[in-house]
C-alpha cells in the first residue's frame, strides 16, 4: 500500500484541490494524459506522481509548488519578476 497522507502532504493537497474545484479524477487524468486508474493511484500514494505532473497541476490550479508539496499554507503563486 501507499505511504499515507500524514507522511506525504502532497497526497492530501492534490485531492483537496481537485475536490475544491469540483473536478473528477477522470478530468484531471485527461489533463495529465494518464488513465483514471493511474491518477487514482497518485492520490492514494500507490504510485508517486511525477514532478512534471505536479507542475502541471500547480499551474492548472494556480498555486505554488511549495503549496502543492505542503511546505506552506499559502496557495498563491510567486509573483512574476
Amino acid at each position: 500500500m501507499g505511504e499515507g497522507n500524514s507522511v506525504l502532504p502532497y497526497l492530501r493537497r492534490i485531492r483537496e484541490l481537485r475536490e475544491d474545484n469540483d473536478l473528477s479524477q477522470t478530468q484531471i487524468a485527461k489533463l495529465l494524459n494518464v488513465e483514471q486508474r493511474t491518477y487514482s493511484d497518485y492520490e492514494s500514494g500507490r504510485i508517486r506522481i511525477p514532478l512534471d505532473s505536479m507542475m502541471i497541476l500547480a499551474k492548472y490550479y494556480d498555486v505554488s509548488m511549495d503549496y502543492m508539496c505542503g511546505l506552506t499554507k499559502e496557495r498563491g503563486c510567486y509573483p512574476e519578476k
